[in-house]
């Protein structure tokens, strides 16, 4: 054998584009069945033509869904906002207890937290459905905020657990000698290094809020229903209008889609943010 180093083959760089190519080919093509058929008058919507472009674009699609959606998708901003933040803010708190104040039971509270990830929302439905109805939250947004604020909270709290588990707890310690508390510790120190960890939580429960259709079209009354509730109805019926659910579809994903693209180089670095610790 020669004494000449091994040198491990590459594959060509146009083999690795073309890879790519067919894979953004594969997850993009129901994107432009989505976009072509709403740009199709009604009349003309076959699955025999379902892959061609329109002769003649019909932007009348989204005037139509937008007057169908306009209740629907301020309503599912209030709700994902105002349960996004709280969830957010509350599962901040429970990760910087949990993984900087130990306190007597810590390791059997957090597990059980946890085991709130795993319920499906089946099993839990009827029982929380008789609850808000006691309470007078049935129907109504205020309810819908509650209940996914508190199945937001296991996995809100584990990714800022692991996130503060990284912190290290000299930091703390000399924030205590300053004479910083609890409260003064957390807004002092360990908020403003949550920057990475928030955007993970916001990312991650605004789009499980927005896209969560069981518990919305269950808990909820007509005129507090969100939009995938009023995107369901616009697809009812017996005689679909293909045009309109698709338009529908398309102005119900841009609310995430803008999100993901504002935060998401965030995303992945803050996921990856506690991956070693905790």
């Amino acid at each position: 054998m020669s004494g000449a180093p091994h040198r491990r083959r590459r594959s060509p760089r146009w083999l690795t584009y073309l890879v790519l190519l067919i894979a953004a080919v594969f997850f993009l093509a129901p994107v432009y069945l989505v976009v072509v058929t709403a740009l199709k008058e009604p009349a003309v919507i076959r699955l025999s033509t379902a892959w061609h472009l329109p002769e003649r674009w019909h932007w009348q699609s989204f005037s139509v869904a937008w007057e169908a959606f306009s209740s629907g998708l301020r309503n599912s901003l209030v709700l994902a906002v105002s349960a996004t933040v709280i969830s957010a803010l509350l599962g901040s708190l429970n990760g910087y207890v949990l993984s900087k104040w130990r306190f007597p039971g810590a390791n059997v509270v957090f597990p059980l937290m946890l085991f709130g990830m795993f319920i499906p929302y089946q099993s839990v439905l009827i029982p929380l459905f008789t609850f808000l109805r006691d309470v007078g939250l049935y129907g109504g947004l205020p309810g819908l905020v509650l209940t996914h604020v508190v199945y937001g909270l296991p996995i809100t709290t584990l990714i800022f657990r692991n996130f503060y588990a990284e912190i290290p707890d000299e930091m703390l310690e000399a924030g205590k000698i300053d004479g910083a508390g609890f409260f003064g510790l957390y807004t002092r120190i360990v908020f403003p290094l949550s920057i990475s960890g928030f955007v993970v939580v916001v990312i991650w429960q605004f789009t499980q809020i927005w896209n969560e259709f069981l518990f919305a079209v269950t808990l909820t009354r007509r005129a507090s229903a969100p939009i995938t509730v009023a995107l369901a109805q616009l697809a009812g019926g017996e005689a679909v209008r293909w045009n309109l659910p698709m338009a529908g579809a398309i102005l119900a994903a841009l609310p995430t889609l803008i999100i993901y693209m504002i935060l998401g180089r965030y995303f992945i670095k803050g996921l990856l943010a506690g991956s070693v610790k905790g």
